[in-house]
């Protein structure tokens, strides 16, 4: 223990690196999950091993490691460093009884007491007088011959400290007497330890397989406890090494035994560990088979770790067609995600960090200086009021005029998505073979397909709302399934993820997935996807000190556990800024940023948009007539409307449609159109009721 009974972190009671005991190491062949270069050989479950391992094949993972190292041996210095007067005191308290000892050895040694017993072994076996005489003459040699030799170290030793006394300055004078107290305290014998460990490594024990092996066995379940009574060495380890910020253990369950298990127990796992919760990260591995643990085991808690700082925080740009970092993973790794043709949900209990990551997403769309950019923050505070100077379109609030606001927002996205599927129909196959937005058609302005970031908060305000609840939740499904091939992205964040804030027709369509802690599977599989509780992947194991701890899914083949970046209010002002002065110079700022008033914001539904160009003697129109009259009235919403889609607008205000038969050219003709009846009795109103002012 350390004199001053210091407690150090769990990554200081590590060694640099383990390795598998026994003949399991030669049977690793699983694959290096830290790398991603694994090369199939011929057999049924048999990968070849990467030759440089995985920590060692990525600058990041690399840099992670040798902080690692380097954290762990500057440790070590500066503890001993500072205690060093300590054990100096301590070795001179000593002295003494290594003076004893030191003569002790001395005279052993002068005299031989080593081959005493042999002496007389010989001397009771022999009865020749002179064999005795030969070897007492003998005996005599040798001590008088090392007689000399300490003698002569001793004449050595003084005369030096004569030396220095006589003719040395007064620091050279302490400095060889401390020195010589030392050397005498050091000869002591070792009752105690003089110098104290820089960890305590019974406080948190090394991650060995015997240890993993026994915190398996006490999880309770039944097919590993069978497994070990009849093999202490039943389970099967693939890997324990390091990784990143901590180490990894790739295991083998026996038949039976599912990862899921291992999962559900992580509480009891870490106490078998005598590691934190937050520093054990169990995940099942069902592309080998559902047996398959993979273990990871951090240096600290990510909730404790001091979060990685956001690349993007002082300098650089983005390309939302390229990935941007989000945040580190438990083994200190980057994770990025990719914002292009990709919308997204993020969901979780409140005050984890949900408003933080979406601002954050948002950020990094306004680095790219082609973005277009759509705030609507329904909890009313100023988390994203930083983007204002980017901002295309920002509104902040639940009252009534703030949701008449976003709707007219919501319209007239979903009308230019409607533009650019046109626009993207009339280019040529070569200029846009797969029908979508490209890096090089995203930066030609006179296209106008630049990419379009759209953030809404606490989405459960706008879908459960009485009044737009049922057209909100049609536009923005829309613009979730069809809008990303065309650039337009948009992200949806909820503190109560069910099938009414999250309606299923956008949560079965978002690609990308974040969330952070939940309180049960339900809302887990809504954020998720079906079924990801219980494949393992569970946001409900996160605990209220895992703020802006969440899972990804959609960027990879599998699930990621991530550490979004801390980025502050400040911090969130200082980037807006810079983006701002991006677009100012490439010409890109627009809408509010630029101090224009949005045409589209009417405070007005499509039923009022429907009434406001309704001819007084028509008691009922066809859709088609109606869509040609909306684009005429309010062309930045309508244009383009079809039939179909005004039909389909007014649906959701229960309004179905009816058939209306008309003469046109001395000919009978039926079509699908509405009544006018109908529209006024949804608003409320009488049908000689004026027509409300819609600007």
């Amino acid at each position: 223990m350390a004199p001053d009974g210091a407690v150090m972190s769990t990554a200081e009671t590590q060694p640099p690196a383990l390795a598998l005991d026994g003949p399991q190491a030669d049977q690793a062949e699983r694959r290096d999950r830290a790398g991603s270069d694994q090369v199939p050989v011929p057999g049924p479950r048999t990968v070849r091993r990467p030759v440089v391992v995985g920590w060692a094949r990525s600058w990041s993972a690399l840099g992670v490691t040798v902080r690692w190292a380097v954290g762990w041996g500057w440790h070590w210095v500066s503890f001993h460093a500072v205690r060093l007067p300590w054990y100096l005191v301590r070795l001179v308290v000593r002295s003494p009884l290594g003076a004893a000892r030191l003569v002790q050895v001395a005279w052993r040694w002068t005299t031989d007491q080593a081959s005493a017993e042999s002496r007389r072994a010989v001397l009771a076996q022999t009865s020749s007088p002179d064999q005795f005489l030969r070897l007492v003459k003998d005996h005599r040699q040798v001590r008088d011959t090392r007689a000399a030799v300490v003698g002569l170290v001793v004449a050595v030793v003084a005369a030096a400290m004569v030396a220095v006394f006589w003719a040395g300055p007064v620091w050279v004078r302490v400095g060889a007497v401390v020195v010589l107290l030392a050397a005498l305290g050091l000869a002591a014998p070792r009752r105690s330890e003089v110098v104290g460990s820089a960890a305590l490594s019974a406080q948190v024990p090394p991650l060995t397989a015997d240890l993993v092996r026994d915190a398996l066995g006490s999880l309770g379940l039944a097919q590993i406890d069978k497994a070990l009574r009849e093999d202490p060495k039943a389970l099967r380890f693939l890997l324990l090494a390091r990784d990143g910020a901590g180490f990894r253990c790739d295991v083998d369950l026996p038949p039976g035994a599912t990862a899921e298990q291992v999962v559900d127990r992580r509480s009891r796992l870490a106490s078998g560990l005598r590691r934190p919760l937050g520093c054990v990260w169990p995940q099942g591995d069902p592309e080998v088979h559902e047996g398959r643990l993979t273990l990871y085991v951090a240096d600290r808690s990510l909730s404790e770790a001091a979060p990685a700082p956001w690349p993007l925080a002082r300098t650089g740009r983005t390309n939302l067609f390229e990935p941007v970092p989000l945040g580190v993973d438990p083994r200190g790794k980057p994770v990025t995600v990719t914002p292009m043709f990709a919308s997204g949900l993020i969901g979780a209990v409140p005050r984890m960090g949900k408003t933080f990551l979406l601002r954050q997403l948002l950020l990094a769309a306004a680095l790219d200086p082609r973005c277009e950019i759509h705030c609507h923050n329904l909890k009313g505070g100023a988390d994203l009021d930083p983007l204002a100077p980017v901002a295309h379109y920002l509104r902040s609030g639940d009252d009534p005029e703030d949701l008449a606001a976003l709707m007219a927002d919501a319209r007239a996205l979903q009308t230019d998505m409607r533009r650019r599927y046109r626009t993207i129909r009339g280019l040529d196959r070569q200029v846009c073979p797969e029908s979508k937005v490209t890096d090089v058609l995203a930066s030609d302005r006179r296209l106008r397909l630049h990419p379009v970031f759209v953030g809404l908060d606490e989405t459960q305000v706008l879908f459960e709302h009485s009044t737009f609840g049922g057209e909100a939740v049609a536009i923005f499904t829309d613009l979730v399934k069809r809008g990303p091939a065309v650039g337009i992205m948009v992200w949806l964040a909820t503190q109560r993820p069910n099938a009414a804030s999250v309606p299923p027709g956008i949560s079965a369509n978002a690609t990308l997935r974040l969330c952070l802690r939940v309180m049960g599977h339900v809302e887990n599989d809504m954020i998720l996807g079906t079924g990801a509780y219980k494949a393992g992947t569970r946001a409900t194991m996160f605990s209220r000190r895992d703020l802006g701890v969440a899972i990804l899914v959609g960027e990879g083949a599998d699930p990621v556990i991530v550490r979004s970046a801390y980025v502050d209010g400040p911090t969130a002002e200082t980037i807006a800024a810079r983006a701002a002065a991006a677009r100012k110079a490439a010409g890109r700022l627009s809408g509010m940023a630029a101090g224009q008033i949005p045409a589209d914001t009417d405070t007005g539904s499509v039923l009022d948009h429907l009434l406001a160009c309704w001819p007084d003697d028509q008691p009922k129109l066809w859709c088609d007539e109606l869509a040609a009259r909306l684009g005429a009235h309010l062309p930045a919403l309508y244009t383009g409307w079809t039939g179909e889609q005004v039909s389909a607008a007014a649906k959701p205000h229960g309004i179905v449609t009816v058939q209306v038969k008309r003469t046109v050219n001395g000919r009978a003709v039926n079509k699908r159109g509405l009544a006018r009846a109908s529209i006024t009795a949804a608003l409320g109103q009488a049908d000689d009721d004026p027509p409300p002012e819609v600007p």
